[in-house]
C-alpha cells in the first residue's frame, strides 16, 4: 500500500504533467504513425518516472518499471512491458528538458539575490577514463574532475544559480556540455552578456584581462579565490599570503552552497552516475528527466 500523502502527490504530478502536455510538451514527442494515440499515454509514463524517482528513490528504469508493476497497476492498468516502457521513455528526452526548464522558470523563490550568482560544474560519468566509451560517443568525451582527481568519459553539467542567504542556491540556467569543455569557455559563450551581476566562481574563472573588460562593458564582476601567479617569487608569496588566504576563504564560503546544491541533486536522483545508460536518448533522459524529478517538488 502507498500512503495517502504519496497518492496525493502522484495525482498532483499527473495533473501537472497533463496540463503541461496539452500546452506544449506534446509537440516534443509527437508521433506521425497509426499508433499516434497509444492506450498507455506519454503523460502516464512521465508521471511514473517522476514519482518513482522523487518519492521512492528508484533511479534505474528497470527499478521504476518494477515499482509501477508492483504498486501502481490500479492507477495505471495499461502499463506496458519493461522493454516497451524503456523504449517509450527514451522518446521523451526533449519533453523532460522542456518540463525541467518550465519548473525552474515558474517557481523562482522570492528570496533569491538577483544581483549575485554562484557558478560551478560537475561531471556526469558514463565510464572511467581508463575505459573506451561506447555509449553516446557523438556527445561525450574525456575530461578531468579536479576536485575528485580523476579522469572520466561523459558530460559536464554547468550551473548558474541565484544566491540565497543561508540556503541552497536556485538555478537560473543549467547547461550540459562534453566533459572536456572548459568552464571559462562556457561562461564566455553563455553568460558574459549578463549585466550588473556579481559572480562567485572557483579558480578556473581566473582571467584578469577578460573580467576587467567585462566590468567596464557590462558592469559585472567575477570574484574567485586567489590563484598563484606564475613566476612569482617565494618572498612575494609569503608577503601576500595572509591577505590572499583570508580573501580566498571568504569567497569560498560564499560559493560553497553551489557544491551543496550538486550534492543535493546527487542524493535525490543519483544524477552523477550514468554508467547504466545505453543510448544517446537514454543519456538525455537521465540528465533532463532527473532534473525534472528533482524539482517536481516545487509544484506542491
Amino acid at each position: 500500500m502507498i500512503p495517502e500523502l504519496k497518492i496525493t502527490k502522484l495525482i498532483e504530478i499527473y495533473f501537472y504533467v497533463c496540463k503541461r502536455y496539452e500546452e506544449d510538451l506534446k509537440y516534443y514527442c509527437e508521433r506521425f504513425s497509426n499508433n499516434n494515440k497509444p492506450i498507455f499515454t506519454d503523460q502516464e509514463i512521465m508521471t511514473i518516472y517522476l514519482f518513482a524517482i522523487h518519492e521512492e528513490q528508484r533511479f534505474k528504469i528497470k527499478q521504476i518499471h518494477q515499482f509501477a508493476n508492483d504498486y501502481l497497476l490500479s492507477w495505471f492498468p495499461n502499463l506496458v512491458s519493461y522493454a516497451a516502457f524503456n523504449n517509450r521513455i527514451n522518446r521523451l528526452s526533449e519533453a523532460f528538458k522542456l518540463l525541467a526548464k518550465s519548473l525552474l522558470k515558474e517557481y523562482v523563490p522570492t528570496d533569491c539575490c538577483k544581483d549575485q550568482s554562484l557558478l560551478d560544474s560537475m561531471p556526469i560519468i558514463t565510464c572511467s577514463g581508463k575505459r573506451t566509451p561506447k555509449v553516446a560517443t557523438e556527445i561525450v568525451d574525456k575530461g578531468i574532475c579536479s576536485s575528485k582527481g580523476m579522469y572520466y568519459h561523459g558530460l559536464k553539467f554547468h550551473a548558474l544559480a541565484f544566491r540565497r542567504i543561508d540556503k541552497l542556491p536556485f538555478p537560473e540556467q543549467l547547461l550540459v556540455t562534453s566533459a572536456s569543455v572548459n568552464d571559462l569557455y562556457v561562461f564566455k559563450d553563455a553568460w558574459s552578456s549578463i549585466t550588473n551581476r556579481c559572480f562567485w566562481g572557483d579558480k578556473i574563472y581566473c582571467n584578469k584581462d577578460f573580467f576587467v573588460d567585462l566590468e567596464k562593458s557590462k558592469g559585472s564582476v567575477m570574484l574567485t579565490p586567489v590563484k598563484s601567479t606564475k613566476g612569482q617569487t617565494e618572498q612575494d608569496k609569503q608577503r601576500d599570503r595572509a591577505f590572499n588566504d583570508l580573501y580566498s576563504k571568504a569567497v569560498s564560503k560564499v560559493r560553497q552552497p553551489i557544491e551543496g546544491f550538486f550534492n543535493w541533486l546527487i542524493e535525490k536522483t543519483d544524477f552523477q552516475r550514468a554508467s547504466k545508460v545505453r543510448s544517446t536518448k537514454g543519456l538525455m533522459v537521465h540528465v533532463f528527466g532527473k532534473l525534472a524529478a528533482a524539482f517536481i517538488n516545487l509544484i506542491f
